[in-house]
């Protein structure tokens, strides 16, 4: 078996998660076992049923659709809970292709446990490919990562008034 290696995606710009998506259909085209944790995101997006269909495991969701600014302690401590249970769940799975998506955000806001998610990716199976998203990662991801990719924004429709549109940005 070849080596899984460790992408990671990250930037204020748009495509981290698009490009982690685009990454994912290719590992089920080619008869990958595919999971995907998409921490700190309620709401569902276009890819996610169809994705479903191809056979990946995903694994989301949280209390509510507060972003972490906004919440009580008593609604982060809940968002915390459920979002290392996401992470638990799915290094219970097996994976050929994980996909911890807004790791990033979901490890600086302290809603996952830093050593659960250090492990997960430092220890992860030799052959397992993983890829990390969100905008700022810790350092240790940025030393673990085989392909570092950042997304710069030069520009953006909300800039100019445009809501996101389904289909394009989710």
């Amino acid at each position: 078996m070849e080596n899984g290696l460790i992408h990671l995606y990250w930037g204020d710009g748009k495509g981290k998660t698009t490009a982690a998506m685009g990454m994912t259909l290719r590992a089920l085209a080619a008869g990958k076992r595919v999971v995907i944790v998409q921490f700190l995101k309620g709401s569902e997006s276009g890819e996610i049923p169809l994705l479903q269909k191809l056979g990946a495991t995903i694994l989301r969701g949280k209390p509510g659709q507060k972003f972490v600014f906004q919440m009580n302690e008593e609604e982060k401590t809940e968002t915390r809970r459920q979002q290392q249970e996401l992470l638990l769940s799915a290094l219970r799975e097996p994976a050929d292709f994980l996909v911890l998506d807004e790791a990033c955000a979901a490890l600086q806001l302290q809603m996952v446990d830093e050593d659960t998610l250090r492990r997960a990716v430092l220890e992860k199976p030799r052959e397992q490919e993983l890829v990390l998203t969100g905008r700022t990662p810790a350092p240790w991801m940025f030393e673990a990562a085989d392909y570092c990719t950042e997304m710069h924004c030069v520009r953006h429709p909300y800039e100019k008034g445009i809501a996101a549109r389904r289909g394009v940005e989710y």
